[in-house]
C-alpha cells in the first residue's frame, strides 16, 4: 500500500520530495542567516535608522533610506559571519554555541561560509560607494575590517579589554549611514557613537559573567575570566556612568528636551540597577541588568528619533 500513494511516479512521492526539498532549503537560508547574527544586527541596524532620521535627508528619498540600510545589515553581517569562520573551533568548545551556530554543528562548510561573509561585506561597501559615496564605503571597510580581523583575531583572544576597544567596531553604525547620506565627517553623529561605545561594554561583560565557563573553556580572554566576577561587577557599574554622562551630548547638539529628560530618568535608572549588582554581587542574576541594558538602549535611541520630530528646543 505504501507503494501505490509514495511511489516514485505518484504525485504524493512528489509532494514529499518537494516538501523535503524545502525543509532543507529554508534550514540553509537560516543557518547563512545565522551567521549574520540578527540579533546583534537588530541594534546596529537601530542605530543606523536613529542616525539617518536625525541627519534628514534619506528620510525623504524611502529606497535611498532603505538601500542604506540594507547595506548597512550586509557590512555588519558580513564582519559577524567572518567572525563566525574564524571562531569555529572555539565555538566547538562552548556549550552555548557548539549546536546552536552552523559551523561548529556542521550544518555549513567553513568555505561557503567564508564566501558568503566575503560576498555580502564586498556587495555592501560597493552598494555605499556607488550609491551614496567613498566615504560611507571606506568606513564601511575599516568598521568591517576592525571587527573581523583585529577584535577577532588579535583582540578577543590575547586580551580582556578585547569588549573595551572592539566596542568601536559596533558604535561605527551610525557614524556610517551619517557619512552617507550627508558626504561629510563632521561631528554631528559622535554622540551617537559615544553612546553605543560605552554602552557595549556594560551590556556585554553581563553577558560574559553569565557564560564565563563558557569563555574559559574556550579560551577567550573576556574580564569575567581574567579578573573575576566582583570587578566585572565594578567595571560594568562604572561604565554605566560614563554612559550616563555621555547620553546627554546630543542636547549639545540637535536633541531637546524630550530626551533630557528621557536619559536622565533611564540613565539613572540603569546606574541604580549596576550599582545594586555591584553591591550585592548578585552575578547568579546579572540576567536582568542583560536585559534592562537592551531596553535602555532602545529607549535612548527611540527617544532620539521621536526628538528629532518634536524637537523642544534647551537654551545652554
Amino acid at each position: 500500500m505504501s507503494g501505490l500513494f509514495l511511489g516514485p511516479r505518484t504525485p504524493f512521492y512528489s509532494l514529499f520530495r518537494i516538501m523535503v526539498v524545502t525543509t532543507i532549503v529554508k534550514q540553509k537560508i537560516y543557518d547563512y542567516l545565522a551567521l549574520t547574527k540578527p540579533k546583534i544586527m537588530l541594534l546596529v541596524i537601530f542605530s543606523g535608522i536613529t542616525a539617518a532620521i536625525m541627519e534628514g535627508s534619506l528620510v525623504h528619498t524611502p529606497f535611498a533610506f532603505l538601500l542604506a540600510i540594507f547595506a548597512l545589515y550586509l557590512t555588519g553581517g558580513s564582519a559577524n559571519a567572518f567572525n563566525h569562520y574564524f571562531e569555529r573551533h572555539k565555538d566547538a568548545k562552548m556549550v552555548r554555541t557548539r549546536d546552536k551556530r552552523p559551523l561548529p554543528a556542521g550544518r555549513l562548510r567553513p568555505s561557503h561560509a567564508l564566501c558568503f561573509a566575503l560576498m555580502i561585506g564586498t556587495v555592501g561597501i560597493a552598494i555605499f560607494g556607488f550609491f551614496y559615496n567613498w566615504l560611507s564605503a571606506l568606513l564601511s571597510f575599516l568598521t568591517l575590517f576592525f571587527y573581523a580581523i583585529i577584535y577577532t583575531l588579535v583582540l578577543k583572544p590575547n586580551t580582556h579589554h578585547n569588549t573595551v576597544i572592539g566596542g568601536v567596531a559596533g558604535a561605527m553604525a551610525p557614524v556610517g549611514i551619517w557619512a552617507a547620506a550627508s558626504g561629510s565627517f563632521n561631528i554631528t553623529p559622535w554622540p551617537l557613537f559615544l553612546i553605543i561605545f560605552f554602552w557595549s561594554p556594560a551590556h556585554f561583560w553581563t553577558l560574559a559573567i553569565s557564560y564565563k565557563e563558557d569563555y574559559k573553556a574556550a579560551h577567550f580572554k573576556m574580564l569575567p575570566v581574567t579578573k573575576g566576577e566582583i570587578i566585572t561587577l565594578q567595571h560594568i557599574w562604572l561604565f554605566s556612568i560614563l554612559l550616563f554622562i555621555v547620553s546627554l551630548t546630543p542636547v549639545l547638539f540637535e536633541s531637546g528636551l524630550l530626551y533630557l529628560i528621557i536619559a536622565i530618568v533611564f540613565g539613572i535608572a540603569f546606574i541604580i540597577k549596576t550599582w545594586t549588582a555591584r553591591r550585592l554581587a548578585y552575578a547568579k542574576n546579572i540576567r536582568s541588568v542583560f536585559q534592562y541594558s537592551i531596553f535602555y538602549l532602545f529607549v535612548l535611541l527611540t527617544g532620539l528619533i521621536i526628538d528629532s520630530f518634536v524637537n523642544i528646543s534647551i537654551d545652554i
